[in-house]
């Protein structure tokens, strides 16, 4: 018998207990779950799906894990454990994807129509302000991973000028690409907004720091629902005070929740969602973990693997 352990908060087990039961049993995958952070015997389980909010933190008791299978996309929280030497598996699921894209076209089509303004009027002042079309607003995308590739689609669907960057170069149909320092410095330049959706890193720590805030075009709009880490705080606000940036629209933080006291609260330039641009749907995360548990026990490769190198 499969055992498998659900490392996650109460809540979580119960929003997926139904789910993922019926995602093992459609696909034929006889398995035991438990909830518990520590069980008996923890040297009797076959795989762990973790999520880095739980409290477990030393895998050592686990050593005939096949698999730990994260529930989040990020793993940043949980690569550099010294204890984990088991596999470690991304989320990548198609309900992460689309709440992603959703999040990032509605944010850009928001700046782009002037959305905020025209629902600030409300002194009976006629004054039709007219938007440019998309084919005349760059937007460029930071990262171009899943989530990336098919926010750029989607960007490039609405005939946006799309330009996309990532650490090693990518072809993404409809979008010119970018890659190394130099390629980042000409993604940006000249960019109306810019969404990042790169993975939180020692090498991408900061990456839209005041410089290269200055490559954008005057009164650009930033949209970060990535990883909080990635853009200098102090930068952007400083950006935003003079104007080279007009609006920021941001749903990670360095720490979260984002503390009451934080000047992003109270900024009118600024807009804070809660760390709810891609979240984790029980309903299809489901079908990645039974998957990935089928293939460990047809002894097939296990899909969307970290590599401990990069970090993600």
């Amino acid at each position: 018998m499969t055992r498998v352990l659900f490392s996650a908060p109460k809540k979580d087990w119960e929003a997926y207990e139904a789910h993922l039961r019926r995602a093992l049993a459609e696909i034929g995958v006889d398995a035991s779950l438990e909830f518990a952070l520590m069980p008996d015997a923890p040297e009797t389980l076959d795989y762990i799906v973790y999520a880095p909010s739980s409290r477990l933190e030393d895998f050592s008791p686990f050593p005939n894990v096949k698999l730990v299978q994260n529930l989040w996309a990020g793993v940043e929280e949980v690569v550099g454990n010294p204890t984990l030497t088991q596999p470690l598996a991304r989320m990548v699921d198609d309900g992460l994807t689309d709440g992603m894209v959703e999040w990032c076209v509605g944010h850009v089509m928001r700046h782009h129509l002037g959305m905020d303004a025209q629902i600030k009027v409300q002194d009976g002042v006629w004054n039709p302000v007219v938007p440019p079309l998309a084919s005349s607003r760059t937007v460029t995308v930071l990262g171009l991973g899943a989530l990336g590739r098919e926010v750029c689609a989607a960007l490039v669907a609405l005939k946006f000028d799309v330009r996309g960057w990532s650490r090693s170069l990518r072809q993404v149909p409809g979008v010119a690409t970018f890659s190394g320092a130099d390629g980042l410095d000409r993604a940006l330049g000249g960019a109306g907004m810019v969404v990042l959706l790169l993975p939180q890193t020692p090498a991408t720590e900061n990456v839209l720091n005041a410089a290269r805030l200055s490559c954008l075009a005057e009164g650009a709009v930033v949209l970060n629902p990535g990883r909080g880490p990635l853009i200098d705080d102090a930068a952007l606000l400083d950006a935003l005070a003079s104007g080279q940036v007009s609006h920021a629209t941001l749903d990670v933080f360095r720490e979260e929740p984002l503390p009451p006291d934080h000047p992003f609260w109270a900024h009118e330039q600024v807009t804070v969602t809660p760390h709810i641009a891609s979240a984790t749907r029980p309903e299809t995360a489901v079908r990645v973990i039974a998957e990935n548990i089928r293939r460990g026990e047809a002894g097939e490769p296990f899909l969307h693997l970290v590599d401990r190198a990069l970090g993600y």
